[in-house]
């Protein structure tokens, strides 16, 4: 059932085996930024086709001079195919910082990329648009400023007809709005939220995972909680991206990690999260832990730890809300079914992930707080051992997993098992062992 693209993010000159490593390198990275930091990422999209075309060509710094030149020819080269590829030969320049900082001071330079991007041949607009891209790549802010006056006519462009062209416009507004709080005064007043909305409607899965990457990047700006997600929530943003998390045989992982992440970001910020609660997050979430849990089971695919994440902080954080009392607890919710979900998810992690075990029990204990029946589940299922285990993983599992047993009212209500005393005695005897180690 899951469905995920090729990647397109990919070096020049690598086997497919190197590929795969440096894919693995960069979601780890990502997904540690992510979960541990909630750190802003930048995605660079390299087209495939003209990447094995120029796999004999070697990347230079380029001068002044030969930028002036390329932007010359690309201007008034005497053919169409000279124009492109001089575009193609700074874009290859433009790799490089030492050639992004020659390329931000030279006058005009940035007037004439737009000029480009904005003229009526369609190959020039996205050579254009693939040198704004290396650019917004860069880990220099002032290069992002730079780029100021190409956004307004990137986010123009978003409501075009070409997937790919749309792709890319995403993923550099994406770059250019976490590096830099003067384009998200420009664009928020521009319209990009509308505008993102209207591109969450696309056919397109390489569209919608672009556009999951760039409102993931808005939502986590410092000026977000006041200016920014009070807009997303006024769109039909939250309605699509719940769709777009249901279960079901199209639903892309890709896909699915991207706008999870944007709504644990919504989440976190505590803006209106009975608004959520009221389009069923609950009960999308709650199905998606279960089908989370059958597809561990059946692949060995570690992309589904990015999809997972997201997932139990978003539960966990909507199970404290005082809205869920007042809706009440989807159905979904309320069955035993998710705390074995959970359990099988739990073993995964301790398999594949041990770092996302506090997630999986901060949701544990989440559901158990004022919940007799789940407490019971502990028993019911079985599950009183593989929680014990847990216990000597590290002092922060050990704590949450203690907690699950020891700190809930409602286990209080289970004295009347036999087993319950001598359970608790078991887990005070394992955390003291785990806090000495």
């Amino acid at each position: 059932m899951w469905s995920q693209r090729q990647g397109r993010l990919r070096p020049l000159r690598c086997g497919v085996e190197e590929l795969r490593r440096r894919r693995r390198e960069q979601e780890a990275a990502l997904r540690k930024a992510r979960r541990e930091q909630q750190l802003v990422s930048k995605r660079l999209l390299r087209d495939e086709t003209s990447e094995e075309a120029e796999e004999a060509c070697v990347a230079v710094i380029l001068g002044e001079a030969e930028i002036q030149q390329f932007l010359r020819l690309a201007q008034r080269g005497p053919e169409e195919k000279e124009r492109e590829q001089a575009l193609v030969s700074l874009r290859r320049g433009l790799q490089h910082p030492e050639t992004q900082q020659t390329f931000i001071r030279l006058e005009g330079s940035i007037r004439t990329l737009v000029g480009l991007l904005t003229s009526n041949q369609a190959l020039l607009q996205l050579g254009a648009a693939r040198c704004l891209h290396e650019l917004s790549h860069s880990e220099q802010s002032a290069v992002a400023e730079a780029c100021l006056p190409a956004t307004s006519y990137l986010l123009t462009y978003l409501s075009g007809h070409s997937a790919d062209f749309i792709e890319l416009c995403l993923y550099t507004l994406g770059n250019l709005i976490v590096e830099s709080e003067a384009v998200r005064r420009q664009l928020l007043p521009q319209g990009i939220v509308p505008a993102l909305a209207a591109c969450i409607q696309s056919p397109h899965l390489t569209v919608l995972e672009a556009l999951g990457y760039a409102l993931a990047q808005l939502l986590q700006a410092k000026e977000a909680p006041e200016k920014i997600i009070p807009s997303v929530l006024g769109s039909t943003l939250p309605q699509h991206m719940l769709q777009l998390l249901q279960p079901g045989p199209k639903l892309s992982l890709g896909v699915a990690v991207e706008f999870a992440w944007c709504l644990h970001y919504i989440i976190c910020s505590q803006v209106n999260n009975a608004l959520l609660i009221t389009h069923g997050a609950l009960s999308t979430l709650g199905l998606l832990l279960l089908d989370l849990a059958g597809a561990v089971q059946r692949t060995e695919d570690a992309g589904l730890e990015l999809l997972a994440c997201p997932v139990l902080r978003c539960l966990s954080n909507l199970l404290t809300e005082a809205a869920v009392e007042a809706v009440g607890v989807h159905p979904q919710l309320r069955d035993e079914r998710v705390v074995a979900a959970l359990f099988i998810l739990l073993d995964f992690f301790l398999q594949k992930q041990p770092s996302l075990l506090p997630e999986g029990l901060w949701l544990l204990n989440n559901l158990t707080a004022n919940s007799p029946s789940f407490c019971t589940s502990l028993l019911s299922l079985d599950l009183t051992e593989p929680l014990l285990q847990l216990l000597s993983v590290s002092n922060v599992v050990s704590g949450l997993a203690a907690q699950a047993f020891l700190q809930r009212s409602g286990l209080q209500a289970l004295q009347r098992h036999e087993e319950v005393a001598q359970l608790q005695d078991r887990v005070r005897a394992l955390q003291q062992t785990a806090l000495r180690g």
